[in-house]
């Protein structure tokens, strides 16, 4: 991250835009997680290749158990709310509706989705 007169830079690898990850010159939320409140699995990962670089392949952003606010974008063809969160990575939010914002506890993670019960509405 370097600061640019008012506002803070933060550099993306190229790998994420090369692999559609992401899109050159969109505007993306971002989490910033301070590496001194990594859990002991991720800090496992990222000395395991010696560079701090994660494996090639990537890994869901979520574990179970893990508490997350999130914003409900859409809704998927059963009736649940949908939201995106690192990478566009989708929790899918049972009960859910566009617009709330949901505290939710992780209770189900796969490589390409995670399922949140919500724990709190309209944080």
């Amino acid at each position: 991250m370097r600061a640019e007169d008012d506002r803070y830079v933060v550099e993306v690898p190229r790998r994420e835009v090369e692999t559609g990850s992401i899109d050159a010159g969109d505007v993306y939320r971002v989490a910033l997680i301070s590496r001194r409140n990594a859990t002991a699995k991720e800090r496992e990962g990222a000395n395991a290749s010696g560079s701090g670089s994660p494996s090639s392949e990537p890994q869901p952003p979520v574990e179970i158990g893990e508490l997350r606010y999130v914003e409900i974008e859409d809704i998927g063809k059963q009736g649940d709310g949908i939201a995106r969160v690192e990478r566009g990575y989708v929790i899918i939010v049972p009960g859910a509706e566009i617009g709330e914002r949901v505290k939710v506890e992780i209770s189900e993670v796969k490589s390409n989705f995670a399922v949140g019960e919500i724990i709190e509405d309209d944080f």
